[in-house]
Parts: C-alpha cells; structure tokens; sequence
C-alpha cells in the first residue's frame, strides 16, 4: 500500500508539473499570437519571410521546405511527441488507467469532439460551403486553457484543473487521429515502408533494453522522414515514438518522466509558439472580418467550438454521472463542469494546424484564423465567468 500510494503521489506530482509547465507555455503562445498579428498588419515581410525556403542535406538526399513547413512538420513533430508522452503516461500510470475513474472525461472528450462536427456540418452544408474543415472546431488548446485556469489562482480546485488536463489529452488522442486518418495525402508504400523500418529498429532497442536515448533519434528521424514523403503527415511520426516510450524503468532510469521534463519546455516554449508566430498571422481589415462574418465555414467553427464544446463536454458528463457510469471527482461542482466545458472551446493550436490542412484558398484559410480567435475569446470569457461565479457563490455559502 505504502508503494501504491508512493507511486500515486508522484504520478499526481507529474500531472502538476505538467499544468504549471503548460500555464507559462500559455503564455508565452499569447505573445507569440500577438507578435504573429502585429508582424502580419504591419508588413507584408511577414508572409515573405515565413515562404523563404530552406534545404537541409545535400544533393538528392536532402529536404527543401519553406520555414512554415519547417515549423510544421519539424517542430510541431516535438509538440506531438510530448503529447503522445502524456497520453501514455495517463493511460497507463494516471487518471486514464482507472476504467472508472477515466470514464467520465473520456467520454466527454468524446462528446466534446462530436458535438462540434455535427454543428459544422449542419452550418456548412445549409450555407453550401466547403465541409473540408469540419475537424477544426474539435480540438482543445491544453496550453490556452490551463493557462485561463491559472489565472483564475486558487478559487479553482485542482481537482477541476486535473479534470480539464485529463479531458483535453482524450481530445488530443482523437485529434490526432483524425489527422492520420482524414488529412493525409496519396501514400507511398515505399516511403511507408522505410518509416515502418524505424519503428522496427525502436521496437528493437526497446526489447535490448537500451535506455541511451541518443541511440533512439537516427531512427526517430528515419521514421519522421519516411512518413513526411510518404503522403502520411510528418508530426505523426512524434506521435508513433512516443507512444513507443516506455513508461517505467530501463536499467533503473525512469525513461518517460525524463524524457517528458526535458522536451515539455521545449514544446511549451520553442515549438509551439514559433508555431502560432508562422500560422497565426493573418491581416485583419474591414474586407477580411466583413468576409469572415458572411463565411459559413467561420460560422460553422465559431458556433462548433464555442456551443457544441460547451454543450457536448458538460452534457456528456453530466449524463454520465446521472446513468451512474461514473462520478465527478472530489471537489468538482456542476459550475465547474460548466466552467471546463467552457474552456474546451479554445481549440487554438491544433485547430489552427488543421485549418492549414483541410484548406488551401487563402481566404478560407484566414476566414477560419478568425473564426478559431473569435471563438477562443468568447470561450475564455464564458468559461471564466462561470467558474469565477460559482466560486463566488461557494464562498457565499461557506
């Protein structure tokens, strides 16, 4: 039992490493937003900049991409592979490796990806539009979100700030399958072969034993490489190997936790927001917001992450804990649930890496950066109002 609890504690330790990590990484994406947007209103170098390319290699083995691309497929490869480092760790020693316990965000997470494709289709295909975005409305941005729940300080329990985090890694799983599946282009067998090579090698090394990690980057790349000219997205290559990770001790150095607090700042503070300085510039005029506004596309976004993420996340767990499937945690009221649902709208991130894969039309493009801003402002204020109130009215009551 000592050892049980022993190990919990560490796993909840990591779980709030992780929030206070992500809290600062919220941050730093903001201004990282707001340089992309002043950067892109002030001079038209923004997108000359961003469409330079670069070659890395030489002569036939060698890789060209204009910097955006970079940032995309090569940095953001590092957010995926912390992400995934979550996810298993979750599964497999935290809040998902409970059934029970597990199933109330999970099955939020759930409603809460559901809910606003169903409302995107619905919107798009009345107006007519193109349904190509339809999984953009259903991500959560973990770093925008804790990152609202921190500065809400200690009025919010950390019950609730764990039930956000746990919720927002099940939506990051089904994201990222999403990508996999739907938004991949005509695949190479050739190339899918050699990635599937150096998953080999990592299986290989694992079944050795080998905890030097050096030893896993040659392959990881060979597997990031082969996918990204397979057609399959190059990210998922950080997805494949950190699931792959090990979770508990290789020749007694706890391989996962380390790799997750060395690369979780730089993805917090490096990856993801070069990311949102790349993508998040769009020049915002009367013309741009009066396009937006009359976009069905936008309004499917808009309307998806902001009100089926609010209703598909509360209603689902509500539900849940109403058919006795399972319980709210310790401490976690209905304004919280509300409140969380709320947040779940910011969908800034991964929703803004979708939008750049599902359209190609500029102006559709910069239709859904509005949209997705739009949104994640108005889910920020509700659900911080919500949660503030609730408090409020706790305090009353005590």
């Amino acid at each position: 039992m000592t050892r049980f609890r022993r190990r919990a504690r560490e796993n909840l330790g990591a779980a709030l490493e992780y929030l206070r990590d992500e809290t600062v990484g919220g941050a730093v994406l903001l201004v990282a937003v707001v340089a992309a947007l002043v950067w892109a209103n002030a001079s038209d170098g923004y997108f000359d900049f961003w469409e330079r390319t670069l070659t890395i290699g030489v002569a036939s083995v060698s890789i060209t991409e204009d910097l955006r691309h970079w940032v995309n497929d090569g940095l953001m490869a590092i957010f995926f592979f912390v992400v995934a480092l979550e996810i298993k760790r979750e599964l497999v020693l935290g809040e998902l490796s409970d059934r029970r316990t597990a199933l109330v965000p999970v099955l939020a997470a759930f409603g809460g990806a559901g809910l606003p494709v169903v409302i995107f289709f619905l919107i798009v295909g009345i107006g007519g539009g193109d349904h190509s975005g339809w999984a953009i409305p259903m991500a959560t941005d973990i770093a925008f979100a804790v990152g609202v729940l921190a500065l809400l300080g200690d009025r919010i329990p950390s019950a609730v700030k764990l039930l956000l985090l746990t919720i927002a890694v099940v939506d990051d799983v089904v994201a990222i399958a999403v990508i996999a599946t739907f938004y991949t282009e005509g695949l190479s067998l050739a190339w899918l072969a050699l990635a599937a090579g150096g998953v080999g090698g990592i299986v290989a090394l694992r079944a050795l034993s080998v905890s030097w990690v050096v030893a896993y980057v040659p392959l990881a790349l060979v597997v990031w490489i082969g996918l990204l000219e397979s057609g399959v997205h190059a990210t998922m290559a950080g997805v494949i190997v950190g699931l792959l990770t090990p979770t508990g001790r290789v020749d007694g150095k706890p391989v996962l936790e380390r790799l997750e607090d060395r690369l979780h700042p730089l993805s917090a503070y490096l990856a993801v927001p070069l990311f949102a300085l790349a993508n998040a510039g769009v020049v915002i005029t009367g013309t741009a917001l009066d396009a937006a506004a009359s976009s069905v596309v936008a309004w499917g976004i808009a309307i998806g992450l902001v009100v089926g993420k609010l209703v598909g996340i509360a209603g689902t767990m509500l539900l849940t804990e109403r058919v006795g499937l399972g319980r709210l945690p310790d401490g976690v009221t209905r304004s919280h649930v509300w409140g969380i649902a709320a947040l779940g709208g910011i969908g800034f991130t991964v929703s803004l890496f979708i939008a750049q894969l599902a359209y190609t039309d500029p102006d559709v493009v910069d239709a859904s950066k509005l949209a997705i801003f739009a949104a994640s402002i108005v889910s920020a204020a509700l659900g911080s109002t919500i949660l503030l109130r609730g408090s409020r009215g706790r305090s009353g009551q005590a």
